[in-house]
């Protein structure tokens, strides 16, 4: 049985989905109203950036995530596990990992992350689906690396399922408040290490789960073998995140694999760099083949005097509106309309991209 809805304490979400990043608590030039006219039906922000930038005080006086941001719809948030590996593993220098957790310093201030601290966070900021610190590594770290990230990782995962139903008991959360809490697979390019992880953080008991370290190797490819590997080891009544997951050939490659969450900043980047999306036929239609989509460069000459949307095949209101020419000249200004506007094209393309794979595409 392949799971096809989630109901959250803020709504209802229809699977597989694309979340866009609002890391920080924005989607970079974007509103909750553009997102919602592009048919967003939630979005992930992230703990180890929030608890530094506007910083917990601040997030909990504003009146959480929602009511901070305007978005009244489910917010994913991302413990920050990926995060501490980017800045630790790459620059020792910047912190440590133990099994406590992680201690990191950003401009000159040092912070404490540990598995409990990012639950009550998580928590406090009005989540609706947390997901638990993980030990993040390289697929091509070493075995030993790897099997001591698996080891801290379920015991990571151990103590924030222990944190998570402490706190919504002291709540008193109805079932219908309740949270999701989702526990992330690490064991890098090991068979062995991924299943015993998966079947450690499968018998402590998770509402969801999500593929752990980064998707791609070290040509860019998507490591599709594993990816599949680690999807058949989850029950398919559970979702499966295929986290930092966003290229549209990856996300469709994926969701044929049965993950039914991803999310990435590639979409709303590309488009503030000039890169559009755009189908070449019809969303109705695609069957996710051939030359499916391509890319429009926004920079390019020949579009100066283009009278004509992105895409004929998109509904969105930029393309609904104005033109290729027009757009062309908002980039070449530096206007921060283009930003608003290219953002609005790319999104709304991976909600069209996400509603035809639910209609099986």
């Amino acid at each position: 049985m392949t799971i096809k809805e989630l109901h959250l304490p803020h709504g209802s979400i229809e699977l597989p989905l694309f979340l866009p990043d609002g890391t920080q608590g924005v989607v970079r030039s974007v509103d909750a109203a553009d997102l919602e006219r592009c048919g967003v039906q939630a979005m992930q922000m992230n703990v180890f950036h929030l608890m530094q930038r506007p910083g917990s005080s601040t997030i909990q006086a504003l009146g959480g995530l929602h009511q901070m941001s305007g978005w009244s719809r489910p917010i994913f948030t991302d413990s920050g596990g990926f995060q501490v590996y980017s800045l630790i593993r790459q620059n020792p220098k910047s912190g440590s990992i133990s099994d406590k957790g992680a201690i990191f310093r950003v401009e000159s201030r040092k912070y404490n992350l540990t598995p409990e601290k990012s639950v009550q966070l998580q928590l406090a900021y009005g989540s609706d689906v947390v997901i638990c610190l993980d030990d993040c590594t390289h697929v091509d770290d070493a075995e030993a690396e790897q099997a001591a990230s698996v080891r801290r990782t379920v015991a990571w995962a151990r103590r924030c399922r222990e944190t998570f139903d402490q706190l919504v008991d002291e709540k008193g959360l109805a079932p219908a408040e309740r949270p999701f809490l989702v526990a992330v697979i690490q064991g890098g390019a090991s068979h062995p290490l991924r299943r015993a992880c998966a079947e450690q953080l499968l018998e402590i008991g998770f509402d969801g789960y999500g593929y752990g370290g980064w998707p791609l190797d070290a040509d860019g490819r998507l490591l599709e073998d594993m990816l599949g590997y680690v999807r058949e080891l989850v029950p398919p009544e559970f979702p499966v995140h295929a986290l930092g997951v966003g290229h549209p050939d990856n996300v469709v490659a994926c969701a044929r694999l049965g993950y039914n969450i991803f999310d990435s900043t590639m979409p709303t980047r590309d488009a503030r760099h000039g890169r559009l999306y755009a189908f070449t036929q019809s969303p109705h239609q695609t069957q996710f083949t051939g030359d499916w989509f391509e890319y429009v460069y926004i920079n390019d000459k020949k579009h100066v005097k283009t009278n004509r949307p992105i895409s004929p095949y998109c509904d969105c209101p930029v393309c609904s509106r104005y033109s290729l020419g027009y757009l062309h000249h908002l980039y070449k200004l530096g206007d921060t309309l283009y930003f608003r506007l290219a953002t609005m094209h790319n999104l709304r393309f991976m909600t069209q991209m996400m509603s035809r794979l639910r209609e099986g595409g």
